[in-house]
């Protein structure tokens, strides 16, 4: 970026980007932000936050921030997640309105004055809705797809499909979002449940510029399930209707023993009988693990253990 412009020490906007190897990306990224940013005519903070890199992204990041004072860089002392490496952003931002948004150049650079225009107008929150790309898989739109519908019903917090961690928010929303206590942070989640003013801009997702996604099918199951577990109880009280469920059928098996012996019809028994064991075990070990799945959640709350560790820091003069 060209030599900063004469800021205040509180930055008008602050732009949070998480980064997990993306060396490929970070130049290409800092020259769109520096485009877009310059034809807005306010102070900002770019805050880029290494999530435990094992390539060069992290040098590439503290070598920026030393030539410009308006980019800063924290070093995460490990891979955090994705939503972690974001808080820790959000937690050192200082903008009266803050940005957030991926590294991999799919969110649109471009798009950040669109978002600081609909925060003028009044909105707190500026939610954007991506419209897939082209090398977007039909697996990815498709689980994308199910999950906002699923996390929809199950929690009732209405979350359109296509909703991402691109978004502006108030600093009085990033305060409340600071408060939060989740022991799986689920941001878009978050956003909707606390509240205020939003209106929500589409985009078209551009192509990843270089390097991989860092979420595979595997990965984006964990983190659907631990969403899911976050802001619903539902799947707690699924137990008691699959009780309800399994006891009419155990009746109805009853009742069909019952008037077959009646009937004087001998009926051996041991097929039926296994079926019904096997398939009360079954659901008994499914209500078992949901138990526990929220009971470890439950686990990680008490331990009160840091979101995230900052091991190194460049462009932060309050930062050891």
């Amino acid at each position: 970026m060209n030599a900063p412009a004469e800021t205040t020490s509180k930055p008008t906007l602050s732009i949070v980007i998480p980064l997990c190897n993306e060396e490929g990306n970070v130049a290409l990224l800092l020259e769109r932000l520096r485009d877009a940013l310059q034809t807005l005519g306010i102070s900002y903070e770019v805050i880029l936050v290494d999530d435990g890199s094992c390539d060069a992204t992290w040098s590439l990041v503290s070598e920026a921030a030393a030539k410009d004072d308006r980019l800063k860089g924290l070093s995460l002392s490990r891979n955090f997640g994705h939503q972690n490496a974001l808080f820790a952003g959000l937690y050192h931002s200082s903008g009266e309105a803050v940005v957030t948004m991926d590294g991999d150049m799919q969110h649109p650079p471009s798009l950040v004055p669109k978002l600081f225009e609909a925060w003028r107008e009044g909105n707190k929150v500026v939610e954007t809705r991506r419209i897939e790309s082209e090398d977007a898989s039909l697996i990815k739109r498709m689980t994308s797809r199910w999950f906002y519908r699923i996390f929809s019903v199950l929690s009732g917090l209405p979350i359109a499909k296509g909703t991402s961690d691109f978004r502006l928010v108030d600093r009085q929303v990033v305060d409340t979002i600071l408060q939060m206590k989740d022991a799986e942070l689920f941001l878009r989640g978050i956003t909707h449940w606390v509240g205020f003013q939003k209106t929500t801009i589409t985009y078209k997702a551009e192509r990843r510029h270089a390097g991989e996604t860092k979420y595979g099918l595997l990965k984006m199951a964990r983190f659907a399930l631990a969403s899911l577990f976050s802001f619903s109880t539902i799947p707690l009280r699924l137990g008691i209707w699959l009780g309800l469920v399994t006891s009419g059928l155990a009746f109805l098996e009853l009742i069909y023993i019952l008037v077959n012996y009646f009937r004087g019809n001998v009926t051996p028994g041991w097929a039926s009988t296994l079926t019904v064991i096997s398939f009360m075990f079954g659901i008994l070990f499914i209500v078992v693990g949901i138990i526990g799945a929220y009971l470890g959640s439950l686990l990680e709350t008490l331990k009160n253990r840091p979101r995230f560790i900052v091991q190194d820091q460049s462009g932060f003069p309050d930062l050891p």
